[in-house]
């Protein structure tokens, strides 16, 4: 699809995040709320009333959109985006992209035969703060990412864990800036894993990630260490601090001399933007140029694979070894 035009758009599942598609699409200037979809006939009524569309069919709604967002529970992604792929319609999914692993991989021969645009929706990649970032370390050699996802527990059920829902965020924000995968993943989880930790060496740095559920602050963090300098990103506040080296000196005052470090820390200006608009805008002009999206079905695959690792829910590929402990 190509040229100017507005598209039509659709958001399918009005929950907690799929309130905020409709919203966002709402106020896109290159695109229209066709309609949205929920099972929840009560609570799609009122996103629709809200935003001055309709409450319709999932049928109907692909006759009409252009373009979809994909915001139902994890386990229902495949079934929906079946129906929508079918229809020749191209989607948005949130993440994590599915479940299963082999349930991404038909998911990927899906949208492969229907030769549709198919975007993951890791909206951490469109925070400015994490662009930012990537352009820094294009000059930079990095030794060690830090990042911590911390939260109080949600007031709703959520069935994924703290590692699918949150840490997966992170995985995929360090696989984007290392361009690599892991050679290797190790993890812990506490408390029915909602409250999760991994640490994964890649072949020229290293990451350790924390996720949690339980955490009475909100906190989303992250710090790379290089070899020039420490970088220091706050998600929430989309701010970006460098840390040079602190200067040795010696001060002589009336009591004496004294030594002290200097602290040399520089504030990057970071565009003051939402991600999700950021990142539906982006799925859109993937759609309109039929071009490549941002975050694709292999990154999806590649971010879920790795979380299962953590969670050890996928065997490890390595050869296990038999070490032998001699007798007293």
């Amino acid at each position: 699809m190509t040229g100017n035009s507005r598209l039509a758009v659709g958001v399918i599942g009005v929950g907690t995040m799929g309130q905020h598609h409709a919203r966002v699409y709402d106020d896109l200037e290159d695109a229209t709320l066709a309609g949205v979809f929920d099972v929840d006939a009560d609570r799609a009524n009122a996103v629709a009333d809200r935003h001055g569309t309709a409450a319709v069919g999932l049928e109907t709604l692909l006759g009409r959109a252009d373009a979809v967002s994909v915001a139902v529970p994890t386990a229902h992604h495949l079934e929906v985006a079946r129906s929508c792929l079918e229809a020749g319609v191209p989607i948005l999914v949130e993440k994590p992209i599915v479940g299963d692993l082999a349930d991404g991989r038909t998911l990927r021969r899906l949208a492969e035969a229907a030769g549709v645009t198919v975007q993951v929706g890791h909206v951490e990649r469109f925070n400015p703060a994490v662009e930012t970032l990537a352009g820094l370390l294009e000059d930079l050699s990095v030794i060690d990412i830090t990042a911590r996802r911390l939260g109080p527990p949600p007031e709703r059920p959520i069935a994924d864990s703290a590692v699918t829902d949150l840490m997966i965020h992170d995985i995929d924000v360090v696989r984007a800036l290392l361009e690599d995968d892991p050679v290797d993943v190790a993890g812990c989880g506490v408390a029915g894993d909602r409250h999760a930790g991994a640490l994964l060496e890649f072949p020229d740095a290293m990451a350790s990630l924390t996720a949690s559920r339980l955490t009475q602050r909100k906190v989303r963090t992250l710090e790379v260490t290089t070899e020039e300098c420490l970088v220091a990103v706050d998600y929430l506040d989309q701010s970006v601090e460098i840390h040079r080296r602190s200067i040795p000196e010696y001060v002589e005052r009336d009591e004496g001399v004294r030594f002290r470090h200097e602290r040399l820390i520089e504030r990057v200006r970071v565009p003051n933007e939402e991600p999700l608009r950021r990142e539906l805008a982006s799925f859109l002009e993937a759609v309109r140029t039929d071009s490549t999206p941002e975050v694709t079905v292999d990154d999806g695959l590649a971010a879920l694979e790795i979380a299962r690792r953590i969670e050890r829910e996928e065997p490890d590929d390595r050869p296990t070894v038999d070490l032998e402990v001699p007798n007293d």
